[in-house]
């Protein structure tokens, strides 16, 4: 097995605010920096530095709000459709230089965003647990495993996808 870079860009914040009209452009500014421009700033390196290497694979954290939107959410879908898209012009730019380039877009997943966003109520989480067919949330081990298959040999003639890891909740 040929030794290759890999790279996990993982990050992502939600937002304060659910309404677009009451959202500011400090919000606006702070969710678009953490979900895209850390994206975007971590590739800019990474395939700099696998272009000099001639290989690599990077996997990119999305979301299932990324495919589908949820109303309370309008800047996170936003800026999580901006890392697919990313994600895929990056893909197509860098297939014949041997870096593949994918993304993950789990649904909701036991995080400490997610205890944060329920507020730690167990009603608010069974409902999250309701929106996936699979009748649970997902696990970091879970998210952890998919980003592992994209970045191995696997997945060799896999580049420019994005990987749901979301229970079947976009499958609706």
């Amino acid at each position: 097995m040929m030794l290759k870079d890999i790279a996990f860009n993982n990050a992502g914040t939600i937002g304060e605010n659910p309404s677009l009209i009451e959202q500011t452009e400090a919000e606006y500014e702070r969710t678009m920096n953490v979900n895209v421009k850390g994206i975007w700033l971590s590739m800019k390196y990474e395939i700099a530095q696998m272009l000099k290497q001639g290989s690599g694979a990077i996997v990119n954290t999305a979301s299932a709000n990324g495919v589908v939107a949820f109303p309370t959410f309008p800047l996170y879908t936003a800026s999580k459709s901006a890392v697919i898209g990313l994600t895929k012009a990056a893909a197509l730019q860098y297939a014949k230089a041997g870096i593949r380039i994918n993304v993950v877009a789990p649904a909701v997943i036991e995080t400490d965003m997610i205890e944060a966003a329920t507020g730690g109520q167990d009603e608010v989480k069974a409902y999250m647990a309701g929106l996936h067919p699979i009748g649970r949330v997902g696990t970091p081990l879970e998210v952890a495993n998919a980003v592992l298959f994209l970045s191995s040999d696997m997945a060799s003639f896999i580049t420019g996808e994005t990987l749901m890891v979301d229970g079947g909740f976009v499958a609706q």
